[in-house]
């Protein structure tokens, strides 16, 4: 087994682990404020809007493999989204998506049991991350449109940028930082890279 996929040796979180966490939720909640304003200027319709999903369920992904303890994914996505808030044409709800994107995250971080952090967990988690936000999307706000042309395409768009940007990116960020030696406090800095 390599040191990246060796198991959290503690479920305790240390205030390094809290400190770093919220700080990647601010600094995804201001990516968040500019992210806004391409996606509303954009404004694509179902199901081609799914692409740009994957922005948003980062923090939770990047969160998750870089701190390796359960709650970080839930932890980071809300605070990025109640950061993102404070300049969000979205309203209050997108707190609750912060949370749910979390939720999804941890997930598939949950089901890897928090013992391995390589591509298959950021895949997984990047997967069950865009499940939990489309899900939520096609309830709220596309709840009459059709199964197969347009809920189905948008659920795998959203999955696909989930994996591709949230899985694979935060995985390459993880492990580029660890490179740096900026994650020396945490497994995933002292891990083969």
């Amino acid at each position: 087994m390599s040191v990246q996929d060796r198991p959290v040796t503690t479920a305790k979180w240390r205030t390094v682990d809290i400190v770093t966490t919220a700080v990647l939720g601010v600094a995804f909640g201001v990516v968040f404020i500019l992210w806004n304003l391409v996606n509303s200027a954009i404004a694509l319709v179902p199901p081609v809007s799914g692409v740009m999903n994957g922005v948003y369920l980062m923090p939770g992904l990047v969160a998750g493999l870089l701190v390796r303890k359960p709650g970080a994914a839930t932890f980071a996505s809300t605070l990025a989204a109640a950061v993102s808030l404070l300049a969000s044409p979205y309203g209050g709800i997108i707190v609750v998506y912060g949370l749910v994107q979390g939720l999804g995250g941890e997930l598939g971080f949950a089901l890897a049991r928090y013992r391995r952090f390589g591509w298959g967990t950021a895949v997984l988690a990047a997967v069950t991350a865009g499940l939990s936000t489309s899900l939520l999307d096609l309830t709220l706000y596309y709840p009459a449109v059709s199964f197969w042309g347009v809920k189905v395409p948008y659920t795998v768009l959203t999955v696909l940028s989930s994996v591709v940007v949230a899985g694979v990116l935060g995985l390459l960020l993880v492990r580029a930082l660890a490179r740096t030696g900026a994650l020396s406090s945490f497994a995933s800095g002292r891990s083969r890279v």
